[in-house]
């Protein structure tokens, strides 16, 4: 494992756009802004700006301002400007010999995945699966942002759920956490988006997920969509080799009335029930305001009694 340098103001963060272009030029601009707000410098990738049809510029050159951005000595980290789809189309691209040798942190989730999951096969290198730079920081999205990449104390508890005032009348409804199977485990912090990591079975590019925890989002999927990406972890053996799994937010799911027969707590229980490993649902991972940043690679502790995902490690070094 290969640990990037903590992020501290004043230093220069490229900002890349390897998948979907945005819908508009100037949100590469808010996206800068928003770098700005946390006291950094921005490098803009050289086809940011550009687009191909549905994606941010042609897939080489799109794979060119990473490798771009890890070559450059005077960039500190890659924040990617947003998801939808289109990363996986640079993984025969990436440099990785140069990701190796220059270890920053990577930051994104969604689409994000494929790189996160790339990474790590290839390089061993902790990247951050969190937030894009085109959203706005809620209060919470920026303290756990902060936290994990500026630097806190470790062992420290991620993706808990903001607190609320529980009053008569008024308790969680939002940011439920419920046990799926009891249990508690250790391993190295490894997924992203459930439909992402099923798209990269059968690939050079996803990671040996020995006796890792496996944390999975995912959004706008109907619950059978959510049951065949499942089912796709378990035939290929992913599911199998897992110490337990952590299941962030499943939103906006798609409309199949004809399929709405199963809850989605149903449809995530099934698999870690059979396979008798912990796991619990609710975690704030995912396509919500309020979400956490997770280190990929990093070793962590789930224990799905309590509902809670400690981070046992730093996930970057004092460089």
């Amino acid at each position: 494992m290969i640990k990037p340098h903590r992020l501290v103001p004043g230093q220069t963060i490229g900002l890349v756009a390897p998948a979907s272009a945005p819908a508009e030029p100037d949100v590469v601009r808010f996206a800068a802004d928003v770098i700005r707000s946390f006291g950094m410098h921005v490098r803009i990738g050289a086809h940011v700006f550009n687009r191909s049809g549905y994606l941010a510029g042609t897939d080489a050159d799109r794979a060119a301002d990473l490798n771009a951005m890890f070559a450059d000595g005077s960039v500190d980290a890659v924040f990617c400007l947003r998801g939808g789809y289109g990363a996986s189309r640079l993984l025969p691209m990436l440099d990785f010999d140069v990701v190796r040798a220059n270890p920053k942190p990577l930051i994104g989730y969604s689409d994000i995945t494929a790189l996160h999951m790339a990474i790590h096969a290839r390089t061993g290198l902790v990247t951050f699966h969190g937030p894009i730079a085109a959203q706005l920081f809620t209060p919470y999205t920026l303290a756990e942002f902060k936290r994990v990449l500026f630097g806190a104390e470790w062992p420290a508890i991620i993706g808990a759920p903001p607190p609320i005032e529980v009053r008569e009348g008024q308790v969680e409804k939002a940011n439920r956490l419920v046990t799926l199977a009891p249990g508690s485990a250790r391993g190295r912090l490894l997924g992203g988006n459930l439909t992402l990591l099923a798209h990269l079975c059968g690939t050079p590019y996803l990671p040996d997920f020995t006796d890792a925890l496996l944390f999975l989002e995912d959004v706008g999927e109907a619950r059978y969509a959510v049951d065949r990406y499942l089912t796709q972890l378990w035939l290929s053996g992913v599911l199998s080799k897992v110490r337990g799994v952590v299941f962030g937010k499943f939103t906006e799911p798609a409309a199949a009335s004809w399929l709405h027969d199963r809850s989605l707590e149903d449809v995530l229980a099934e698999r870690v029930r059979a396979l008798g490993i912990p796991a619990y649902m609710g975690a704030m991972i995912g396509h919500v305001d309020d979400q956490t940043t997770v280190p990929v690679g990093c070793m962590a502790e789930l224990d799905a009694d309590a509902c809670t995902l400690t981070v046992l490690e730093a996930p970057t070094d004092d460089r």
